[in-house]
């Protein structure tokens, strides 16, 4: 029965954040972040490698009711037609859908994103990118009960549940911007046997600029712009298969502080070939990364070719974990970076963290 009762007041909690006009809202998100470039910042299209497909799974919650499950894929690329000394011009597209659990919310959203990328030096560039696109959201009667449907004896679902929303559906324009900087020594720094990858980005990005409408009860609230400031990096131990994969991420969204931070430890399987590009590389990646306040979460992935791979969960640790037995979350992330067949013949041929 307490186990029941935490479960419950979990439950209204969560849809207090989804009725409430007094709450603020906040973005989905995923642990594994660097996976999910464009949702970090527009400006990430193009700046690392020349082209790359991203694929993101989440389910978390299970353990408090129907689990939240959160689907998203992206592609992003350089338009250059050939090397540039000057800079390049990028773009992208993203797609994402979550099913917000007993709720019954689902939130789709589709952006396009365009970067530009002015070259520094023959290592690092900065940029700037903007993205633009739609964002629709639903409410169902999910599996929710409501006070107004107990009958005195039994719970009826058949009686009206007593709670007024304007609409069910509701779209609205949503627009983002970005900028970051990117360091890669590896260009012009070929060595076939030693492993010497240096490589670092930071970038800060704001969503939703155009405040769109957020309420389903026919309010003016509206959703509060996101901040974001991000960096990660790959810091290679020359002439060893080791090195160290350091990251972190900070979220503001109204009244909402998010900070992510950890370090993943790489081993270098195989190096690739860097003259002839025949031979492909293969590394492990092994760590974990705190959400400060709310979840610790080991991470491991491989990477093959241009292929990556990662699995992480989160191991709840905030006030719910009571409610939720500490299970958060379990993420799948899924990439793929290739040579731009339509694109420049330089860039990034191999998959990092």
């Amino acid at each position: 029965m307490k186990n029941l009762n935490l479960k419950a007041i979990a439950t209204l909690i969560v849809i207090l954040n989804i009725l409430s006009n007094n709450v603020y809202s906040q973005d989905i998100h995923f642990s594994q972040y660097n996976m999910s470039p464009l949702t970090q910042n527009p400006a990430m299209a193009g700046a690392i490698y020349n082209l790359q497909a991203n694929v993101n799974y989440k389910d978390q919650w299970r353990e408090v009711g129907t689990p939240y499950k959160t689907f998203a894929m992206s592609a992003d690329m350089r338009f250059s037609k050939k090397r540039v000394k000057t800079g390049f011009l990028a773009g992208g597209l993203t797609f994402i859908n979550d099913n917000a659990g007993d709720a019954g919310v689902i939130t789709n959203q589709a952006t396009v994103n365009l970067a530009y990328h002015i070259k520094l030096d023959r290592h690092q560039n900065i940029g700037g990118g903007l993205q633009i696109g739609m964002l629709q959201r639903s409410i169902g009667n999910g599996t929710l009960q409501w006070g107004n449907q107990f009958d005195g004896t039994n719970y009826s679902p058949t009686l009206p549940n007593g709670e007024y929303l304007a609409t069910s559906n509701f779209s609205a324009l949503d627009v983002g911007f970005g900028a970051m900087w990117a360091y890669d020594n590896s260009d012009g720094n070929i060595h076939v046997t030693d492993n010497h990858d240096l490589n670092f980005n930071f970038g800060i990005s704001a969503f939703h600029l155009n405040r769109p409408k957020y309420s389903f009860t026919g309010s003016d609230e509206r959703l509060p712009i996101k901040f974001v400031a991000h960096g990660e990096g790959v810091i290679s131990i020359t002439d060893t298969e080791w090195g160290f994969v350091p990251g972190l991420m900070f979220y503001s969204q109204g009244k909402t502080r998010e900070f992510s931070t950890g370090l993943l430890l790489r081993y270098l399987i195989s190096q690739e070939s860097k003259y002839t590009g025949f031979k492909s590389g293969a590394a492990l990646y092994v760590g974990a990364y705190i959400r400060a306040k709310d979840a610790i979460i080991p991470r491991i992935a491989i990477d093959y070719a241009g292929w990556s791979f990662g699995i992480s969960y989160d191991i709840n640790v905030s006030n719910l974990a009571l409610a939720s037995n500490s299970r958060g979350g379990l993420e799948f992330s899924l990439r793929l970076v290739t040579p731009n067949p339509f694109g420049s013949t330089g860039g990034a041929r191999h998959s990092r963290y």
